[in-house]
């Protein structure tokens, strides 16, 4: 009887997206629909299109929560009825071919639709409920799926609390996760995933180097992809220099994309060129990478991952090497031990400082435009306040956006909002709708646990480990660690 009345239920549901698409089809009253009264007929009309989108991805994740509960069902029906005889490999493999023919989709989409359904009925409650609300979509209930998959059942639930739960012991900052596009919503997911993993991220690193390959996949039209699977360290400095090799060509008179500048100069170096066959004598500036490094995890005290700018946690060992090495491209940057934020530093002037710059990185972690994953070094510092209106040069009133966002908020009528040394600016678009942007989830170093004996570091020696200059002073620090700027001791 209950499956009749789903049935009936998924039947008018049908019927009302019909209605629904013939009204917006043949012409909606807008007025009507969103209760807003407008003297600009054509602004209620985009404000009405705009809501109409925004309710349809609403009913697209609902009708995702009904596939998993049907899939879910279905799967555990057809294990009750399933002959004695048949092996659990046939049994399965019937269900997904049921499946793969019901939904006219390939039995590999079929099955990981059956094994994504089991793991949101029975493993992620709070990651069903939000997709049942329309407060997520599909796709970042995947990303959830996927990101607990290997994670003992209180891993799961506490990363699904982390970004799920606004009453979670450590509630993840910035918008909530259904406002963040699906890949940026991975990204930060699998960063919190890798510091909290039950396993030491050197243990799982050390695994994964065994596994590093490159792999070729011809393709049609007479191209393949080439790919590698790679430490973190090596694939960032690949991508980079290749970036940096791309925008150093950029000109009037290239007529080649970013993506094929980069492709281009990868393939010549594989190939045996060199940076100036790239570029036919144009010189190739070097890459720079942000890697921060919790100083106790340096100093052995810890085991915390270091995180390397555009990718997420690292293991320590591999900041150690890139540290002891001398990289010239890695910054050092003190944070705060309270809350694992940057430091701020600021000036008055209208010239942004190398150090701003840096800091502005490190706290917006990308192009702040949401959506965008632009961790490119020549992003913009942008003062929010013009100077000429009167704006500073301080951290608080500085962005950074890629250069297509940055022509954006000059020509395309959008705007920036406030910041605030610890959060980045949202966005406001020409029809005055606000867009929350993404924040790093920053979080406190851990700190050694029982604590170290009471014992002093002389700057040199600090300075050492850091290789070059600490800048400003650190407030708040634990009683045996802290850092006194007067009297350049650390202690």
């Amino acid at each position: 009887m209950e499956r009749a009345a789903a049935i009936k239920a998924a039947e008018a549901a049908c019927a009302s997206a019909a209605e629904l698409l013939a009204a917006v089809k043949g012409g909606t009253d807008f007025e009507e629909l969103t209760g807003l009264v407008d003297d600009d007929p054509l602004r209620r009309e985009a404000d009405g299109w705009l809501d109409t989108l925004a309710l349809t991805t609403r009913i697209n994740a609902q009708v995702a929560a009904v596939m998993v509960h049907a899939a879910a069902g279905y799967a555990a029906t057809a294990q009750a009825l399933a002959s004695p005889v048949m092996s659990d490999g046939a049994h399965e493999m019937a269900v997904v071919a049921e499946v793969a023919c019901v939904l006219t989709v390939g039995e590999r989409t079929a099955g990981a639709l059956l094994a994504e359904s089991q793991a949101l009925t029975a493993d992620l409650p709070l990651t069903l409920s939000a997709l049942q609300d329309g407060t997520i979509s599909w796709q970042h209930a995947r990303v959830m799926v996927d990101e607990t998959t290997n994670l003992d059942p209180t891993g799961a639930q506490a990363l699904e609390a982390h970004f799920l739960d606004p009453e979670a012991p450590n509630p993840a900052r910035g918008c909530p996760a259904g406002e963040l596009i699906a890949s940026r919503f991975r990204q930060k997911a699998r960063t919190w995933r890798e510091r909290h993993h039950p396993v030491s991220i050197e243990k799982r690193h050390l695994k994964s180097v065994a596994d590093r390959r490159l792999e070729y996949r011809p393709d049609r039209d007479g191209m393949a992809w080439l790919s590698a699977y790679l430490p973190a360290d090596q694939a960032a400095g690949i991508w980079n220099r290749t970036t940096a090799a791309a925008r150093a060509l950029q000109g009037p008179d290239e007529d080649r994309t970013m993506t094929q500048l980069r492709a281009d100069a990868a393939a010549t170096w594989l190939l045996g060129g060199s940076e100036d066959s790239v570029a036919a004598g144009v010189p190739v500036p070097r890459a720079q990478v942000l890697v921060t490094v919790p100083i106790m995890s340096l100093l052995g005290a810890t085991d915390e991952p270091a995180v390397l700018d555009g990718f997420g946690p690292i293991p320590i060992t591999m900041a150690r090497r890139l540290i002891a090495e001398g990289a010239e491209s890695f910054h050092r940057v003190l944070i705060d031990p309270r809350d694992g934020a940057p430091l701020e530093i600021g000036r008055t002037s209208y010239r942004v400082t190398k150090a701003q710059r840096q800091w502005l990185r490190m706290r917006d972690g990308k192009c702040p435009f949401p959506g965008c994953s632009n961790h490119s070094l020549d992003n913009e510092a942008d003062h929010l306040l013009a100077w000429a209106h009167g704006g500073t040069t301080g951290i608080s009133n500085l962005s950074q956006p890629c250069p297509r966002h940055h022509r954006l908020r000059h020509t395309g009528g959008w705007t920036p909002g406030p910041a605030t040394k610890d959060h980045p600016p949202g966005w406001i678009s020409p029809t005055g709708r606000h867009y929350a942007t993404e924040e790093p989830d920053w979080e406190p170093p851990q700190l050694p646990s029982p604590p170290p004996p009471k014992s002093w570091i002389t700057e040199t020696a600090l300075l050492g480990l850091l290789g070059g200059t600490v800048y400003g002073a650190a407030s708040g620090m634990v009683d045996w660690y802290w850092l006194e700027t007067s009297g350049r001791t650390y202690k």
